[in-house]
């Protein structure tokens, strides 16, 4: 009986001492891919905005942080392959909706032109020239407001070329000549850029007073940076 009960005791040290002192002699190998975790690693703009924080931690940061993390995602962004959009003038539409009407029989022709509505041709209202915002944020080209249709408002940006940056929005801002976030005043986001180079055109809301607009704005959204301003007149 005994010698059972030793042998128990002996089974159980044993595996005891197997359970516990076997992970300092067997290797557990785990072989994962390397996730895109560094700026460095980012080889596409989207790659590169899935890394940055939310607006609101990059708010939370240490000033001194907050600007190395800006200046490590303007390095890489301007690395970035460029992104051309090129998007014609809207096609030049007919004042009045529908089709011609059909010329009744024994219509002459002189009086079926007479009744084709006149082709309502873009007006210009407002231009601007972009500059750089400074040394390295740098912007060129033409910032066009035109009156389409008969009343509708639309931004064209023409031989159009800017740094290259992660989340880039087009504003239409208060001020003629901003500097920072502070100084934009009152604006409408127009959306985000379609291409840091190229020709595109952005719909302004129906009814917007243009008075009180002064410039466009490339911005970044994320670190609240300006990147190139085209003051309007």
């Amino acid at each position: 009986m005994k010698k059972v009960i030793w042998l128990i005791i002996i089974v159980v040290v044993v595996y005891g001492a197997w359970y516990f002192g076997s992970p300092l002699f067997i290797d557990d190998v785990v072989d994962e891919a390397f996730p895109i975790s560094s700026i460095d690693d980012a080889k596409t703009m989207d790659e590169l905005e899935a890394l940055i924080p939310s607006e609101s931690e990059i708010a939370a940061m240490p000033e001194s942080e907050r600007e190395e993390l800006q200046e490590q995602i303007d390095a890489a962004a301007a690395t970035m392959p460029d992104d051309v959009m090129e998007e014609p003038m809207p096609t030049e539409m007919e004042s009045g909706s529908g089709p011609a009407p059909e010329p009744e029989q024994g219509q002459e022709q002189g009086e079926q032109e007479a009744q084709t509505p006149e082709v309502a041709e873009p007006k210009e209202i407002l231009m601007g020239e972009f500059v750089d915002a400074d040394s390295f944020h740098r912007g060129s080209g033409e910032a066009t407001i035109y009156e389409i249709n008969g009343g509708d408002l639309l931004l064209r940006l023409e031989d159009f070329s800017v740094t290259n940056g992660p989340d880039l929005h087009v504003l239409l801002a208060e001020n003629s000549k901003p500097i920072n976030r502070v100084t934009l005043g009152e604006y409408i986001d127009l959306g985000q850029l379609k291409g840091n180079k190229g020709n595109q055109n952005y719909d302004i809301p129906a009814g917007t007073n243009l008075s009180k607009y002064g410039s466009v704005v490339i911005y970044c959204k994320p670190f609240h940076v300006i990147f190139s301003t085209a003051s309007l007149n």
